[in-house]
């Protein structure tokens, strides 16, 4: 009964939240009794929501109720201390699957809470105290608890290890070191431990200094970030007022005509019916004039009617011929020829302007980073190739292409494309489907003399024979050119010679944000022919062009290359 009774005890001084006896006693408004810190860690994870509640029975408080000390509970717990009593350990003392069982706990462990290295045995807080009283204890090695206590136990010798071997690079014992680790680079565990610490501490400093530098980077590229929205924001803003202000001027132009037109109407309209009134009045009194001449010709009197008739040459005075001449299909029309052609303007301008917009967008680039190295090995460039065909609407009608539009040849006849104003019209050109940026490569394969080997923006001139049509002689194009003995880079008219045999096929790598591009002949090795360093306003096509009057029967193809 006594036995029941200390049971009664420990569970009514017991706090609900800890299950462990009460330390610093409260009791809130409802009744029910916490240690001090446990309700109040509880109620701080309720604050959030503006009402605290009891753990128990539910209740609720508003506001936080203030916490006063239980004085009553506080001197029987500190009683039931002293008498020995104290309270069951709790559930969440004992050990579970994925904890350390005390090794020396009979019955259901408790959780370890300390490993010793020389003991080889973990134990809980009861089993552990020896150790702290018992003076041969105090040398051994306590760590945390761990389960891995037997991997410190040599296999072949059942006995600690203790020794490091730096030749293996293995924890050994000491009967390894005098057997068959003989002769070997040995040391204590704890000598090697005090090395590795060194290097371990080393490398931990070098870690935190990169932390620091890497965190240093991150608060730079939040504001990064920042500066990045903002300016985004306010060329959103500004983009949005000036188009605004360009449909707003376009509605006012619109209005505008509209009001000439409709005034011109009303003018027109106005003239036309004054000039209408006019001859109706003019038909009213012809016709009057008309009936008194019938009534006059009705007459049987001769005298009467020789004295009351007019002489034949007024008669004649009297009736003028129509002078009215309409102009057909000259009202509005031109206006609307007019406001077509503006339209036509309008989208040309914003066609080509269109793509500068873009590319200044795509050209945001923020980051300072290191650029890539260029490829070196014909597989490095591989990396980077990619599938190019060509554009019937580009090609001059001297040029057949074929092979799903990556081949081209030169024919002596004239072939039937549509008109088109993408088109050349004065050179045997072609330009690509695909329009390069970031790191490209292809290859082409030429068969054939006087084939050139090009990139251009695409508003580059189509239409007549001009330099500002041609690859090369202009700013708007770069153009390698291929003879049998030698090649011809030429930018914006101004020409390389580069000596060299010629190879049948031309490697081209772009890399479009670093202005770079370099032509290479591909053989058994990749030889670099001629490297350009710029800055590139627009997106690239590639090209090719057939330069010779007898270059008939040559062909260009862009190669698949794996």
């Amino acid at each position: 009964m006594a036995q029941k009774g200390v049971q009664l005890d420990r569970e009514t001084f017991s706090c609900s939240i800890c299950l462990d006896l009460l330390k610093d006693p409260v009791t809130i408004p409802c009744g029910h009794s916490y240690c001090r810190n446990c309700i109040k860690g509880f109620w701080d994870g309720e604050d959030q929501k503006g009402i605290h509640s009891c753990p128990q029975c539910r209740k609720t408080f508003i506001p936080r109720p203030v916490l006063e000390k239980s004085t009553m509970l506080a001197a029987l717990v500190e009683q039931l201390k002293k008498t020995g009593l104290q309270a069951a350990p709790a559930d969440h003392c004992y050990a579970g699957a994925e904890d350390v069982a005390c090794d020396f706990c009979s019955g259901r462990k408790l959780k370890a809470i300390k490993s010793c290295l020389v003991c080889l045995a973990s134990y809980c807080e009861k089993h552990l105290q020896p150790h702290y009283d018992s003076p041969p204890f105090r040398k051994h090695k306590l760590v945390e608890p761990s389960k891995n206590l037997q991997e410190n136990i040599c296999s072949g010798h059942d006995e600690v290890m203790k020794m490091f071997c730096r030749t293996d690079q293995k924890s050994i014992c000491y009967l390894c070191s005098v057997e068959e680790h003989k002769g070997h680079d040995t040391v204590s565990a704890a000598a090697e431990r005090t090395e590795r610490q060194r290097e371990l501490e080393g490398s931990r400093q070098q870690i935190q200094q990169r932390v620091q530098d890497r965190e240093k980077d991150v608060k730079l590229l939040q504001q990064e970030v920042e500066a990045i929205n903002q300016s985004a924001d306010k060329t959103v803003e500004h983009s949005e007022k000036i188009f605004t202000e360009l449909i707003r001027l376009l509605q006012k132009r619109s209005s505008e005509v509209k009001q000439q037109i409709r005034s011109q109407q009303e003018t027109e309209v106005s003239r036309v019916k004054e000039l209408q009134e006019k001859l109706e009045q003019e038909i009213t009194e012809l016709q009057r004039k008309d009936a008194e001449l019938q009534q006059l010709s009705d007459t049987e009197d001769h005298t009467q009617f020789l004295q009351n008739c007019p002489s034949v040459s007024a008669l004649r005075e009297s009736t003028p011929s129509s002078s009215i001449k309409i102009r057909p299909l000259r009202h509005f029309e031109a206006v609307t020829a007019a406001v077509s052609e503006l339209r036509e303007k309008l989208q040309d301008i914003l066609r080509e302007e269109w793509t500068n917009i873009s590319l200044r967008v795509t050209e945001v680039d923020v980051l300072l980073q290191e650029p890539e190295p260029e490829p070196e090995s014909r597989a490095d460039f591989l990396k980077y190739s990619c599938e190019i065909k060509l554009d019937p609407n580009t090609a001059n009608r001297e040029l057949l292409l074929s092979e799903g539009n990556r081949k081209v040849t030169r024919m002596d006849q004239l072939q039937s494309y549509s008109d088109h104003p993408d088109r050349f019209t004065g050179y045997s050109q072609v330009l690509s489907r695909e329009s390069l940026t970031g790191r490209c490569y292809w290859e082409v394969e030429m068969r054939g003399e006087g084939v050139g080997v090009a990139v251009a923006y695409k508003n580059i001139s189509r239409a007549g024979g001009g330099t500002e049509c041609r690859f090369g002689f202009n700013d708007k194009s770069w153009a390698l050119y291929c003879d049998p003995d030698s090649y011809s880079f030429i930018y914006n008219s101004m020409e390389t010679s580069i000596s060299g045999p010629a190879s049948s096929r031309v490697g081209v790598y772009l890399d479009h944000r670093a202005g770079i591009l370099s032509f290479y002949r591909v053989s058994g090795t990749m030889t670099l022919l001629h490297r350009v360093q710029t800055r590139f306003t627009q997106p690239l096509y590639a090209g090719i062009r057939f330069y010779y009057s007898y270059s008939d029967g040559a062909t260009a193809e862009l190669c698949k290359v794996e």
